[in-house]
Formats: C-alpha cells, structure tokens, sequence
C-alpha cells in the first residue's frame, strides 16, 4: 500500500518517516508511535514526545487517505 513512489519531493520528512513506518508496519506502526510518545513524555522528553506525535499524526493521515482511496469513503 505503502511504496517509495509516494514519496514525493513534495512530502516533509515527517510525511516521508510516516510512509516508511507505515510500510515496515501497517496500521499498528501508528500506535506503536503514540506509545512511543507517551513514554517519551513520561520520562520528561517533551520536545521528543511532540516530534513523535507528530509522526503519528501524518502517519493516521496517510492511512486514511489510502482508506478512502481503496474503499471510496474517507470513514
């Protein structure tokens, strides 16, 4: 679903992280992040824990995008 085509020049590195991890792991590559962030964020590693959200937030985008583009529907 994920393939290096879809990365574009036009994609920030956070769009770029995103789509590798989401080839590498699939959807459970967006919880894995959030529970990276938490941790990060626990042991008081703000600036890392917002960083990685920030993937995760791409990373959700991109998979409802290729939902919407499999199925018709962006839900």
């Amino acid at each position: 679903m994920y393939r290096l085509r879809d990365m574009t020049p036009d994609r920030t590195p956070t769009e770029i992280v995103a789509l590798s991890l989401l080839a590498q792991d699939g959807i459970a590559a967006i919880w894995q992040l959030h529970l990276s962030a938490a941790l990060a964020y626990r042991d008081g590693q703000k600036a890392a824990a917002t960083g990685i959200i920030e993937i995760a937030d791409a990373a959700e985008r991109e998979w409802l995008r290729a939902k919407a583009a499999v199925t018709g529907s962006p839900g």
